[in-house]
């Protein structure tokens, strides 16, 4: 009998996975459709560049910088010890454009951003304006889902570039002053090392977690209830799930990048 129950239970969970991934990838679909169809709202869209792109840049560029500035300590020592002190600005530098910038950036952005936007639709939700907007004959995915996942989408992948280029030029302030590595010397050795391609797939990757965090702010916040406490744990359930699929999403886009 017990047995029994257990086997129930987990055809149950995942019955309901199932369910929920079907769900969820109908929003998605449904979302990408009302991107590529009229009407567009350009003015909302241009607030969600603001509050995602613009003012993401202040921890962008510290995590960036202090990033770069702490990878050339660390390295510091073991590359002098091997007389390879010129090495420091290519290691760091494909370290930022591969990995560290865009996963970092969208790591850091997306906590913010995903929390927020789950926390305002999840208001919305509880509080029955979103069942308002559709009464006024409005659709909720275009007025809130969209212009949400269309900055995402945009914002990222300046906000990687900017945390390139910042972690870089920490690291070669650093390189500067610990190592005694000249900027010129510095800069023509990335030059010689880092490539378009580097650059190009570090950069392709955050599309798709710009894609990752907005649909899952919007779909959990679209379904949050139980009032403020609802919101609560659907805030905390957002800042998890996007985390944990941008660094999921990660490994699997570089074997893809790698592979083409």
């Amino acid at each position: 009998m017990i047995i029994y129950n257990y086997i129930s239970r987990l055809g149950s969970s995942c019955v309901s996975f199932i369910e929920q991934m079907g769900d969820v990838w109908l929003f998605l679909y449904r979302s990408l459709y009302a991107c590529f169809t009229r009407p567009f709202n350009y003015r909302l869209v241009l607030e969600q560049l603001d509050e995602i792109g613009f003012k993401s840049i202040p921890i962008v560029v510290a995590s960036a910088m202090a990033i770069g500035m702490v990878m050339v300590v660390q390295l510091a020592w073991g590359f002098a010890w091997f007389g390879a002190k010129g090495v420091v600005g290519p290691v760091v530098s494909l370290s930022f454009v591969r990995e560290l910038g865009p996963v970092v950036t969208s790591l850091l952005v997306g906590g913010r951003v995903g929390s927020g936007i789950t926390a305002e639709i999840g208001s919305m939700k509880v509080t029955e304006q979103i069942d308002a907007i559709r009464t006024l004959g409005a659709d909720p995915m275009r007025k809130l889902v969209v212009p949400r996942l269309v900055a995402a989408v945009i914002s990222f992948p300046f906000l990687a570039v900017i945390s390139d280029f910042t972690g870089i030029l920490g690291a070669m302030i650093m390189s500067n002053i610990d190592l005694d590595v000249k900027p010129r010397l510095f800069i023509s050795s990335i030059l010689e090392w880092v490539t378009i391609n580097d650059f190009v797939s570090g950069i392709s990757k955050t599309f798709f977690f710009g894609i990752i965090v907005a649909i899952t702010g919007c779909y959990i916040g679209m379904r949050a209830e139980g009032g403020t406490q609802g919101v609560g744990r659907a805030t905390t359930s957002t800042v998890v799930v996007a985390l944990l699929l941008i660094i999921i999403g990660d490994f699997f886009l570089t074997k893809l990048f790698l592979l083409l």
